[in-house]
């Protein structure tokens, strides 16, 4: 038997679009929707999605980062057979390798980068190509730097036999101070005052202070949540949305504060969002 139409009250329907016409930018993400993960591109309100990169059936592309002015885009990718840190511009145009490694995040003046290399964490400078590791080196399998708003701190994780954690260290390395090492702790993002991270437990997403106080979740239904990113203006948080950890993966909204989540997305799966 044909199950009937459920629809939407009106009142809601009309409150739901609201919100969705005050959302403003531009997401970037990663997405297999053309079969090899690629990197897209959808408007905050869920409209004009457009791929951005292409390739062949060897490589892949994943975790996009908009530059500061939104000019530009870093990406991983393994093109040349190798993983890199790839710089293009915001609508695809000009890619280019700037290093081996991957994950890499931009300074806020967009003059440095942080990245990931060797489980490691270094930072560059874009102009002279100089490079440091800035995380110990009994500080095995890092990864997700994060760069604040600041540019004073980088959050990380990092990963042992007992578990996860998320760190803080100078850009110029240092001894890191431990945020939080519960519950799979890991993929830190700031929020834009830099008065807030965000970062994934083993299934959902959480806020804390960068002192390691006010720990709260924000996602505590089923699935699983992945890479919590704050919109521009902080008050939601972009994250991807599994029925396991296999996906597949859609992107959903939800208020920083907490509360009902929006789907973003659909069709294959869609993770590694940032939000300009």
């Amino acid at each position: 038997m044909r199950k009937p139409t459920v629809l939407m009250p009106p009142v809601l329907l009309l409150a739901v679009l609201a919100l969705a016409g005050e959302r403003k930018g531009q997401i970037v993400f990663s997405s297999n929707r053309s079969e090899q993960w690629r990197i897209w591109a959808i408007n905050a309100d869920g409209s004009r999605m457009k791929q951005l990169t292409k390739g062949t059936a060897d490589d892949n592309d994943v975790d996009p980062v908009f530059s500061p002015n939104g000019k530009s885009i870093l990406f991983t990718s393994t093109r040349d057979g190798k993983a890199g840190v790839w710089r293009m511009a915001a609508d695809g145009a000009k890619p280019e390798r700037i290093c081996d490694g991957d994950q890499a995040e931009w300074s806020p003046d967009g003059a440095k980068i942080a990245f990931r290399r060797s489980e490691r964490i270094f930072a560059r400078d874009l102009a002279s190509g100089a490079e440091k590791a800035i995380t110990p080196e009994d500080f095995t399998h890092c990864s997700g730097p994060a760069w604040s708003p600041n540019g004073k701190t980088i959050a990380f994780a990092c990963r042992w036999e007992a578990g996860n954690g998320v760190f803080l260290v100078p850009p110029e390395g240092g001894k890191p101070t431990k945020v939080y090492d519960k519950e799979g702790a890991c993929e830190p993002h700031w929020s834009p005052d830099g008065s807030l991270l965000v970062y994934e437990t083993e299934t959902h997403i959480a806020t804390i202070q960068p002192d390691g106080t006010k720990n709260r979740l924000v996602t505590y239904f089923g699935g699983v949540q992945r890479y919590g990113r704050f919109s521009p203006d902080g008050k939601q948080i972009i994250f991807c949305q599994g029925a396991s950890e296999r996906g597949p993966w859609e992107l959903y909204l939800i208020p920083a504060a907490g509360g009902n989540p929006e789907k973003l997305t659909e069709d294959g799966s869609d993770m590694y969002p940032d939000w300009k």
